[in-house]
């Protein structure tokens, strides 16, 4: 038996709205797709119509792990593994019945959609769609017609060289392609929320890499491998990550010993803000992004917000801002970073707590604080003594 041909069709989300430029972002959509696909083997690249048509050369390809994989390239909307066919009307019903088997066998409703962007093809959608859905039902007569809510969505799409026929809509991670709006440092502190906000501000289109900020031996080397495969995860969504870690013990110490307790973790705040500053301005970075989420916890009110936002000379993204624990708990999970946040393993955030900290902190109570105390040549140790890791896409 003659081995079915097939191809994956991704289709632009947010890029099809582009102008004079969007050939830019289809270039560099068609990069990243070329990336994530490497290992898999040798596929033709062809675009049409808001379409990426990826046709495999390699034979007894996983074409399943290829979508699955798909499935986290921002910029695609939805992916559709699809049956080439020739336009011709018996050859698309005789070849794409037993075609559809694995979709529709074990669905009890279904809707035929059809595109018929090729004019010249005899028959107009409407009577493709009747057309099709009579095949179906006589090749499947278990199944019934649902136009409002089936299980399954048949779609034939009639081009200029060939006929696409499939079933099995998957609905992509959309946003933009990766790179595509520049770069920015992510503070990732190993808990629930900044993973979620480097997948939020990479679904944007940024280029997402990391900064940490260890304190040994109040943070274990467990925490510091807590955070690194929090890393390896994100790299499915956000591609390569360089991993920035800080050491920040000699700092926090100094903090602990010479600033106002109530004030600590927002001076703490504010002096992380000043060594990304530092990373930003070396490595071309355009912004600083967090995990913080308004009243979560006491450094996080709008006073403590605008407390270490003053220290910043970047652009500061909050994606999270305005979610509730349970929409970014969800994200989390979709990720797969949940079960690695969760692990018992404390971050420098955790060390030296104060037991009644500022809520409605003032700026320059704040900055007061901060200026007690001669930081500066303790920061310029950190930034010497800081260790980077690249974290690749992972397989």
């Amino acid at each position: 038996m003659e081995k079915v041909k097939e191809v994956i069709m991704a289709k632009y989300g947010e890029i099809a709205l582009k102008g004079l430029n969007k050939h830019t972002f289809e270039d560099l959509l068609i990069k990243n797709i070329k990336r994530r696909l490497s290992k898999f083997g040798k596929f033709e690249y062809t675009r049409n119509q808001s379409t990426i048509y990826i046709t495999p050369i390699d034979e007894d390809m996983d074409l399943d792990a290829v979508v699955k994989k798909l499935s986290c390239v921002f910029g695609i909307a939805a992916i559709q593994r699809s049956m080439i066919l020739p336009k011709d009307w018996n050859t698309i019903v005789k070849e794409g019945m037993p075609y559809l088997e694995s979709a529709l066998a074990n669905a009890k409703t279904f809707k035929v959609d059809a595109k018929r962007s090729d004019k010249s093809f005899p028959m107009k959608t409407p009577e493709i769609q009747l057309e099709l859905g009579g095949a179906i039902l006589d090749a499947y007569p278990h199944l019934t017609v649902d136009v409002h809510n089936p299980e399954k969505r048949v779609l034939l799409e009639i081009r200029d060289k060939a006929a696409f026929l499939n079933a099995d809509r998957i609905i992509g991670a959309c946003g933009m392609p990766v790179g595509s709006s520049g770069r920015a440092l992510l503070l990732l502190s190993g808990g629930i929320d900044s993973p979620v906000a480097a997948y939020m501000m990479a679904k944007r289109g940024l280029k997402v890499d990391c900064i940490h900020f260890q304190s040994p031996p109040y943070t274990s080397e467990r925490a510091l491998m807590k955070v690194e495969t929090l890393c390896e995860k994100l790299t499915d969504y956000c591609g390569d990550i360089r991993f920035y870690c800080v050491p920040f013990t000699e700092i926090q110490e100094a903090l602990r010993d010479n600033c106002p307790e109530e004030y600590f973790t927002i001076v703490m705040r504010r002096l992380m803000m000043r060594i990304a500053n530092r990373i930003c301005a070396a490595n071309d970075y355009g912004a600083i992004i967090t995990g913080e989420s308004v009243a979560q916890v006491a450094s996080q009110t709008l006073k403590a917000i605008q407390c270490t936002d003053r220290a910043a000379e970047y652009p500061v993204f909050r994606p999270v801002i305005g979610m509730d624990k349970k929409e970014i708990v969800e994200i989390a999970r979709k990720i797969d970073t949940f079960e690695t946040s969760i692990l018992p393993y404390e971050d420098c955030c955790t060390v030296f707590t104060p037991k009644h900290p500022k809520t409605k902190p003032l700026i320059s109570e704040a900055e007061a604080a901060e200026s007690s105390f001669d930081f500066a040549p303790m920061i310029e140790k950190a930034i010497k003594n800081i260790t980077v890791k690249d974290f690749k896409l992972s397989d």
